[in-house]
């Protein structure tokens, strides 16, 4: 299930609820999408993160040309990132 928090029209405003920049009303964060959904880009659905085996909120860029690899967060907002890669 997608929910309103992975849309690229929803705002937090505190970790229950947001606005949805569409329709101008307060929606659950963990509520059902509507139908005019667009996924957020973020570093979780980035065909270049690589989930933690330990940590299930940590995991790998591996965009990155550093070395060692750095850790990212799946939830971390991408729209400035230029490697980013939906999946």
């Amino acid at each position: 299930m997608t929910s309103h928090r992975d849309c690229r029209n929803y705002a937090p405003l505190d970790v229950a609820k947001g606005l949805c920049h569409r329709s101008k009303e307060l929606v659950p964060a963990d509520g059902e999408a509507c139908p005019e959904f667009t996924l957020m880009p973020k570093c979780g659905n980035c065909a270049q993160f690589k989930p933690s085996a330990e940590r299930q909120e940590l995991g790998t860029c591996l965009a990155s040309d550093q070395e060692p690899k750095f850790f990212t967060y799946p939830d971390l907002a991408a729209v400035t990132c230029a490697q980013h890669r939906p999946r």
